[in-house]
């Protein structure tokens, strides 16, 4: 099928070639540039076009902090974590916010200049006076769990924020679940401030 194309193509007179043909020629340019992806990996690999592995885990690292200082707050937010949430109405920790926080303390006490801002945050059913106590008891648990872990309780300082700062305002559980979080901002300024 190519070397026929290429031979209408050649002559520019006939009605199936590329020229004149966009469907044709939308065929053969996906074709071009498939090849040229194929021969460019096996390239890179040193190898086969089949010795190219597919990456393996939807949450590998993407690389981005290739360059960043250990101790620095990107390193923090790459490589810890900063973000934790909550189920509806609770200020309990689940397995996944454990890990993190649990990364984090591992890190806070590792770099020990640095304090946090332990920002709770809601949205939730109920009055604005609901969720700013709720949002002050969800950083309140992540405080609580970092002391457990040998953070000193002077470097963390707490504060909630109920509805204030949303991610999104939307109805819709996937979202509203965004807004019921925990937020571990490094600080270097003075915690009485």
């Amino acid at each position: 099928m190519l070397r026929a194309a290429a031979a209408r193509a050649a002559d520019g007179s006939r009605r199936g070639d590329a020229v004149t043909n966009p469907g044709l020629f939308a065929r053969l340019a996906r074709f071009g540039c498939l090849a040229a992806v194929a021969l460019g990996l096996a390239a890179c690999s040193g190898g086969s076009v089949d010795q190219v592995a597919a990456p393996t885990a939807t949450d590998a690292p993407a690389m981005a902090g290739l360059a960043m200082a250990p101790g620095s707050e990107e390193d923090f937010m790459v490589n810890v974590g900063r973000r934790v949430f909550f189920a509806a109405g609770s200020a309990d920790l689940d397995q996944t916010a454990i890990v993190t926080l649990d990364k984090q303390a591992v890190w806070l006490n590792q770099y020990t200049s640095w304090r946090a801002r332990v920002q709770g945050f809601a949205d939730d059913s109920g009055s604005a006076d609901v969720q700013m106590a709720l949002s002050v008891k969800r950083a309140e648990a992540v405080k609580n769990f970092l002391v457990s872990r040998g953070v000193l309780s002077e470097r963390l300082r707490v504060k909630g924020y109920g509805r204030d700062r949303l991610v999104r305002d939307c109805p819709e559980i996937e979202c509203k679940s965004q807004n019921r979080r925990v937020i571990t901002n490094l600080d270097d300024d003075d915690l009485n401030s």
